[in-house]
């Protein structure tokens, strides 16, 4: 029952990101098997990442299942385009929903892998994260890992809460619920209100040369 949650919170996840990277990909004149391809490397970037360091074949190699997801996704996106388009918010509430599932998954096979928290932590962020630089530097973007959005820390948040409740002894599927939806909320709050880390700028001297500042 625990192996088909993960799955599950896998193949959301895949839709969502999928979503995300063919919304974003609409707004640059690439045509539908461009938008494809953007939204199946939004979904299985991270993923492929991850396993590449954990030394174990890209997860997508065999299992036939992300590809047709990413496909489902694009046809939600032609039938229903209008709507999704004309909020403006459907980019971030997709990339946040696969951002807190994509997350979960990742620490949950690096502790099938059996490492230690900290490493299963890093490869949540990796497998949350990687996907959506992909997308945004071929979408010609800066990166949501690059701005002073709170991204990443939103990974490391969900995955302390992860382990806190491992520490509490609370169910796999449970806690993998609250470790997604803490970083979703993260996101979510961090938007909101506006919060986010100090931003690095440069600043001349009287000589001319850049200096950094926070």
């Amino acid at each position: 029952m625990e192996g088909i949650f993960t799955t599950l919170l896998d193949l959301i996840g895949t839709f969502a990101f999928a979503i995300s990277g063919i919304r974003l990909a609409s707004g640059k004149q690439v045509d539908w098997f461009g938008a494809y391809i953007i939204g199946l490397v939004t979904a299985i970037g991270g993923g492929t990442a991850r396993d590449l360091l954990l030394d174990v074949p890209p997860f997508w190699m065999t299992d036939s299942k992300y590809f047709i997801t990413t496909g489902i996704a694009l046809l939600a996106t032609l039938l229903f385009k209008e709507k999704l388009f004309r909020w403006h918010n459907t980019l971030f509430l997709f990339d946040a929903i696969g951002l807190g599932l994509f997350t979960i998954v990742g620490i949950s096979k690096s502790i099938e892998a059996g490492l230690p928290f900290w490493v299963c932590i890093v490869m949540g962020a990796i497998t949350g994260t990687l996907g959506g630089v992909i997308r945004d530097v071929l979408l010609n973007e800066v990166p949501l890992l690059l701005r002073k959005d709170i991204y990443a820390l939103a990974c490391v948040a969900g995955g302390v809460v992860y382990f806190a409740c491992i520490q509490l002894k609370l169910s796999a599927s449970l806690t993998e619920l609250i470790a997604a939806l803490t970083v979703i909320l993260v996101r979510v709050i961090a938007l909101r209100f506006h919060i986010h880390l100090p931003v690095l700028n440069s600043i001349k001297t009287n000589s001319g040369r850049e200096v950094d500042q926070v």
